[in-house]
């Protein structure tokens, strides 16, 4: 029996939405990044990219467990000598909580050509409108990822 290897001209691409209202991030981003590589569907293929795309909705409304909201840290350089900044994950929530499920997701994602065709995919919105109505986006399932 052979196994089977998905072509780039097979892949069927479907638009899911998601509610981050009440959401616990690292529990949601897992599950976005396994939308985004296609893992959910029988015809994943590790080397192709085979995902769907991924609306997220109410960013501002994510949460974090045990107070890591203020322990973890996010590092940033700007390419300038003593050039880090850091500031913890409350700060960048409140700042960008777009740019902080982006991040989240990414580092959850390959590294290299595949990784960033797949990040291009997902398209987070801090409101609860999104422009993609046309797409006739599913909503996605997260009773599993709420905080406890």
């Amino acid at each position: 029996m052979r196994t089977y290897s998905a072509k780039p001209t097979e892949v069927q691409r479907a638009w899911h939405v998601i509610d981050a209202d009440g959401l616990v991030l690292g529990r949601m981003c897992t599950e976005i990044a396994s939308l985004l590589r296609g893992k959910h569907k029988p015809s994943f293929t590790p080397s192709l990219d085979t995902g769907d795309h991924v609306i997220v909705i109410n960013a501002a409304k994510v949460v974090l467990t045990s107070g890591k909201a203020d322990d973890k840290k996010v590092a940033r350089h700007s390419g300038y000598p003593s050039g880090v900044r850091v500031e913890s994950y409350a700060q960048l929530l409140s700042r960008s909580p777009e740019s902080a499920i982006r991040r989240t997701v990414h580092g959850m994602l390959p590294k290299g050509r595949l990784g960033r065709a797949q990040i291009k995919k997902l398209q987070v919105y801090s409101g609860a409108e999104h422009p993609h109505l046309a797409q006739q986006p599913q909503p996605v399932d997260m009773s599993h990822a709420k905080a406890r």
